[in-house]
């Protein structure tokens, strides 16, 4: 865990440095409603990214890690894989090209992105194979070569953006984003090509879905958990333009980016360490040292990094979000939600690691429900302080629900 720790620092640390000069660059040429919209996108492209394969993602990760030397059981994997891959890009890119101006006006309030929008209908089929790669790679516990895939891919995809953005605004950021995957599938291929082709064998690729009932456990959960998660930011991205102002949307959009970008440090660690390790476990006892074992190693770096993000957050402000000043009450909130939700996201990956579909989807629809009433109430008493306010108690209740359903895991197993 250390080595994918400290080599994931250093992926992430290059990460920050050249995301706070971009979001500075978009934050100055395009403003809160740039930043606004630039969410909106990133949302929808979280959604594709679970629709296009049928969200079998971390059921890739989960199988091939306990499957890793049994050639036949992956063939298995794979085809049903090739299956929900095919179904999901394609129903995908009907749903998009053919809404491409409701979708436009649903996320931006106009009808000038549609054509955006049916670009964007073309590339699921992009983004679910290296979705189900990417897969592949953490299942392996390939960290050395994720951390190379991710870090390539993403100083690509940025020249990719400041080339849009100089050449056509913000139009041009949209469509650079769209067309990323195809620079992370062309990245992925390049570096883990070789790997890849020992463990999958496209000629034996059929049409068969033997994986089908360990699969579409997953497809529900990623509907929950990605899906729904983006919608309903879509959702009070909105509301906060509707009820305040599309400014304060970009300022709690500007707060999201920069938590998104300090909680990639645990979210590559989660698929290449934590799943993979809680898919061997069997014993509560075992679970319950793993647990701690991981709080001890990563939330006391964590805590620290955001005790100093706290303190230095008007220089934060100033270096990334120049006049930004309405971010400034929303740090407080985002962080101490973001902490307490990296310590339940640490247990709730058992869910996903022993594919516990009920308990998974009830917590996960408890804590969206959560979110979106609270930010609902709050948002009408505190303004849109009040969205990083239900952020926070969202996470606190969700803690304890997570723990309690996993020590009943354990409790009836033992019985």
């Amino acid at each position: 865990m250390l080595k994918i720790i400290s080599l994931n620092s250093i992926v992430v640390f290059v990460r920050l440095l050249i995301s706070l000069g971009v979001q500075r660059v978009l934050a100055v040429t395009l403003g809160e409603a740039g930043i606004a919209k630039i969410g909106q996108l990133r949302n929808l492209m979280q959604i594709i990214a679970s629709t296009s394969s049928l969200g079998v993602f971390n059921g890739v990760v989960k199988n091939v890690s306990e499957n890793r030397e049994d050639k036949l059981q992956l063939q298995k994997l794979f085809s049903t894989t090739f299956v929900f891959l095919l179904i999901g890009s394609l129903l995908t890119s009907i749903t998009l090209f053919f809404n491409a101006s409701w979708i436009s006006v649903r996320l931006f309030d106009t009808l000038k992105f549609i054509g955006i929008i049916q670009i964007l209908a073309f590339m699921p089929i992009v983004i679910g194979v290296n979705k189900v790669f990417v897969g592949i790679i953490n299942g392996l516990s390939d960290y050395k070569k994720y951390a190379k895939i991710d870090l390539i891919s993403y100083i690509l995809s940025i020249v990719l953006l400041l080339i849009g953005l100089y050449n056509f605004s913000l139009k041009g950021v949209l469509l650079s984003i769209i067309i990323t995957p195809i620079v992370q599938i062309i990245i992925t291929l390049y570096v883990f090509g070789v790997r890849l082709k020992e463990h999958l064998n496209v000629s034996k690729i059929n049409f068969k879905v033997p994986y089908i009932k360990e699969l579409l456990a997953f497809t529900l959960m990623s509907i929950v958990s990605t899906v729904l998660v983006n919608y309903i930011e879509l959702d009070i991205r909105t509301m906060i333009t509707n009820k305040i102002s599309i400014t304060d949307a970009g300022h709690w959009t500007a707060m999201n980016f920069i938590s998104k970008n300090y909680m990639v440090f645990s979210s590559s660690l989660f698929t290449l360490y934590v799943i993979p390790k809680f898919a061997r476990i069997n014993r509560g006892k075992a679970f319950k040292a793993e647990v701690f074992n991981i709080y001890k190693t990563l939330l006391p770096l964590f805590g620290l990094g955001m005790i100093l993000i706290y303190v230095f957050r008007e220089l934060v402000i100033e270096i990334i979000y120049p006049n930004f000043i309405g971010m400034e009450p929303l740090f407080k909130w985002q962080l101490l939600g973001d902490f307490v939700r990296l310590a339940a996201l640490v247990m709730s990956h058992q869910f996903l690691a022993k594919k516990m579909l009920i308990s998974f989807i009830i917590t996960e629809l408890i804590s969206l429900g959560l979110f979106y009433f609270l930010s609902k109430y709050y948002v009408d008493l505190y303004g849109v302080q009040g969205v990083v306010m239900a952020h926070f108690y969202r996470y606190i209740i969700y803690f304890v629900i997570v723990a309690f359903a996993i020590w009943n895991y354990f409790r009836i197993k033992k019985t």
